[in-house]
């Protein structure tokens, strides 16, 4: 077979693999719920729902404030920098200090969903992934 045919059916077969796998990758969805101001200056809440398929991974990431991790179903393991993982399930709570590093990961057999609360620096990037 010719050179010139075979690179091109390669590249593709890549990149369909590489979509193939991306597609099968465990989900997070996250549900905004409520953005208003508070009576701090320059603060914002934010309500979220974060709902985790089997298996799903929050990478490291922080936020530019506090966040109250509460578990409506299932059970999420959350590592925070420099603490052990703690795992939680439904009716259990986190508070996670402004600006620390941490992860969630489903670790129960179905699916998982926290609500998240946020008091955070208004109009800033809630997400912010760490390396």
């Amino acid at each position: 077979m010719n050179a010139r045919f075979i690179v091109p059916a390669a590249l593709v077969a890549a990149v369909v693999t590489f979509q193939t796998a991306q597609a099968e990758q465990p989900e997070i969805r996250r549900t905004d719920l409520v953005k208003e101001d508070v009576s701090v200056s320059g603060k914002e809440v934010v309500q979220v729902r974060v709902d985790f398929n089997s298996g799903a991974f929050a990478v490291n990431h922080r936020h530019p404030g506090e966040e109250i991790a509460y578990v409506l179903e299932g059970t999420l393991e959350y590592k925070l920098e420099g603490k052990e993982a703690v795992t939680l399930k439904a009716g259990e709570s986190l508070f996670i200090p402004d600006g620390v590093t941490h992860s969630a990961r489903n670790v129960g057999d179905g699916k998982a969903s926290e609500l998240a609360t946020y008091i955070v620096t208004k109009n800033a990037k809630l997400v912010e992934p760490v390396k």
